[in-house]
């Protein structure tokens, strides 16, 4: 192992530490960064509270078919009573939110997750005009209860199936590293929308082998290698298509076959302590001997 067994070094002598804390508000959209943050039972505060859907099915509109999202930027007024929504091109818009009110159900991957808050006609419009197809913003509504996966499942909101995602930095230079060799451009953190980015990790992808990871008074167990889409495809900052890097040299070495041979970078973790953690936090871990390999039937 390129770590020792109990704690936050590595054998290099290192300490490993929070490099950068990035909270999502609205599903799909750009990120915030945060100097500390807050962690409940979904993740970090803030992070997947929102989702913009299909109004006619109530799917969730993503990158993968509407880069455009990655444009928008949305900001956290007042706690969470407001947000503040601006794109290029657009009149920024000032929401105040509806923590309860008409209800749509909505749907991840297919498959339904329930009912979410409807956040009126005003961002609607404006959503439908920034994306260029028919949009509502929806919030998890009060008592919502969803189910993540794998060795810890945890809870979650409207990410993707897992509160939080976290990668390392020495995992984004092994991979511009190859990039570089093939010819490419590297690409930024961004690309991966991580939630928690680590410094200090001995080799390239020692976040797989983290099982506890102990950072400032919370607390996050191992769920999944995190499995990639298209989305790392988009530059995060126009919400233009810019592939065909990182996927592909990605796809030359990091493909699960218990993931149905689908490529990962970083990992999913479930929050097992509420807490609060910052920019700068060492990071206490415990190590597995190999990541969490979910059963062959699942597909998300």
């Amino acid at each position: 192992m390129p770590h020792d067994e109990n704690g936050n070094g590595n054998e290099a002598g290192g300490v490993i530490t929070v490099q950068r804390l990035t909270h999502y508000p609205v599903k799909g959209c750009a990120g915030t960064d945060v100097r500390s943050a807050r962690v409940g039972e979904t993740g970090l505060e803030h992070d997947r509270t929102f989702m913009v859907v299909d109004p006619a099915d109530g799917t969730f509109h993503s990158q993968r078919t509407l880069p455009a999202l990655a444009a928008v930027r949305p900001e956290v007024l007042d706690g969470g009573a407001g947000l503040r929504l601006s794109a290029d091109g657009a009149e920024p818009l000032l929401l105040e939110i509806v923590p309860e009110g008409p209800r749509r159900r909505v749907s991840l991957f297919g498959k339904p997750v329930g009912e979410a808050v409807d956040q009126g006609d005003e961002v609607a419009e404006w959503f439908s005009g920034v994306l260029g197809a028919a949009a509502r913003l929806v919030r998890v509504p009060p008592g919502f209860d969803r189910d993540g996966w794998g060795a810890t499942p945890g809870k979650v909101a409207f990410a993707d199936a897992h509160a939080l995602l976290i990668a390392s930095q020495s995992s984004l230079d092994g991979l511009n590293a190859r990039i570089g060799a093939n010819g490419g451009r590297p690409v930024p953190m961004d690309r991966f929308r991580a939630n928690v980015v680590l410094d200090g990790c001995a080799e390239p992808h020692d976040e797989d082998l983290m099982d506890l990871m102990e950072i400032g008074t919370a607390a996050f167990a191992h769920a999944t290698p995190a499995a990639r889409c298209a989305v790392p495809m988009v530059d995060q900052r126009t919400g233009l298509r810019d592939g065909p890097e990182p996927i592909r040299t990605l796809s030359q070495y990091r493909r699960e076959p218990s993931l149905h041979n689908k490529i990962t970078f970083g990992l999913k973790a479930a929050v097992v302590r509420h807490g609060t953690l910052s920019v700068g936090d060492p990071v206490t871990t415990t190590w597995r001997a190999e990541p969490y390999r979910p059963p062959e039937r699942r597909t998300t």
